[in-house]
């Protein structure tokens, strides 16, 4: 029995903690919707923080579509909106995952997300 859900849960944009179900063992659904590259990404970081993760391949209504996967942690506790704010997380070189690098806008970890802002705003305003 596999986890149904249509729309797209980016794990840190919605703090509703969500249950189901992965090969028949019940887990907190990181992630639903994403690609495989952004799947191979989660995974390795959840996994390199000592969690159990499990992977689910959703059903593509036409041949034609990219494979969507679901991943989600057997540790029904885990919240990532809370672990990824709470510092957490670390990646594979030992810092703290910011929610910059969780979802993959940078390879960066630096926590000081205001420098990173200031210095977006002078490279659009030039």
């Amino acid at each position: 029995m596999g986890f149904k859900n249509k729309t797209t849960v980016m794990a840190i944009n919605n703090a509703k903690h969500l249950i189901g179900e992965i090969d028949g063992i019940r887990c907190t659904i990181v992630e639903t919707g994403c690609s495989l590259e952004r799947a191979a990404f989660l995974s390795d970081l959840l996994s390199y923080n000592n969690l159990e993760v499990k992977e689910l391949k959703e059903e593509s209504e036409t041949q034609d579509k990219e494979l969507k996967y679901t991943i989600g942690v057997t540790n029904l506790i885990f919240n990532p909106v809370f672990a990824v704010y709470e510092r957490q997380l670390k990646n594979r070189e030992g810092k703290i995952v910011t929610p910059a690098y969780w979802k993959q806008e940078t390879t960066e970890c630096d926590p000081r997300y205001w420098m990173r802002r200031k210095s977006k705003q002078k490279t659009s305003t030039e």
